[in-house]
């Protein structure tokens, strides 16, 4: 007896039977709160290239992990989590940070946006700022977020060096930023491949940027406590 299951059981289905194995399950608790090389992946996993690509392989037909091409060293894939395909995945509570710092190579956009809605959302205190900044934020970004109801009217760029704490999570939020920061000794860091939307220049490009990084601070600021609160 053949039984023709809907459409949404099936693809539901699929991404259970993704999940079902512990690398690949893994690998997307890796990728629930930023993204990441596949290098990266097999580094931390302790999985060979051969059995990495497999499971990525799988978790890519089951539409949920897909890949980005690197807009700074453009051999780099990253894989980031398709949330569309997964339901109350996101851990709460699982790191604790004086301040979350958000990092772009400029501070122009792209962690001024993210900075704003992170302040508007958690506790947390929150500051931004640039591997290379430029002069000022970017027109754009500040008419993006008013359109949002956040104001950027008064930031202003600054260099990571003269922003950032020992005890700082530090979220990049471009993939310049990510491959700059590889040899840091700083190891609280997290990784969101957001396309720059000033390589763009349009209005839908930052608007686009915005919902990712929107999306991404929502699922964030309940993983994140004040350093001070108890365990």
């Amino acid at each position: 007896m053949t039984t023709d299951w809907p459409s949404g059981t099936v693809a539901r289905a699929r991404v259970h039977a993704a999940l079902g194995e512990p690398a690949r399950l893994a690998l997307v608790d890796l990728l629930v709160l930023g993204d990441a090389s596949p290098g990266e992946v097999g580094r931390k996993l302790g999985l060979p290239s051969n059995l990495l690509a497999h499971h990525v392989k799988l978790l890519e037909q089951a539409g949920v992990v897909e890949r980005s091409r690197s807009e700074g060293d453009h051999r780099r894939t990253y894989l980031r989590l398709r949330t569309s395909a997964l339901a109350d995945l996101v851990p709460t509570g699982l790191r604790q940070a004086p301040r979350v710092v958000f990092v772009c190579s400029h501070n122009s956009a792209r962690s001024q946006l993210a900075a704003a809605l992170w302040k508007k959302s958690s506790a947390v205190p929150a500051a931004s700022a640039g591997t290379r900044p430029a002069e000022r934020v970017h027109p754009l970004a500040v008419a993006t977020a008013r359109t949002h109801g956040l104001s950027l009217h008064r930031a202003r760029p600054h260099h990571l060096d003269d922003v950032l704490r020992p005890d700082d999570l530090v979220v990049a939020v471009c993939d310049n930023a990510h491959e700059e920061l590889e040899d840091s000794p700083h190891t609280a860091r997290l990784h969101w491949s957001v396309p720059d939307p000033a390589a763009v220049g349009t209005e839908d490009a930052f608007d686009i940027a915005y919902r990712d990084l929107a999306d991404r601070v929502e699922r964030l600021v309940p993983a994140v406590r004040p350093a001070t609160e108890e365990s």
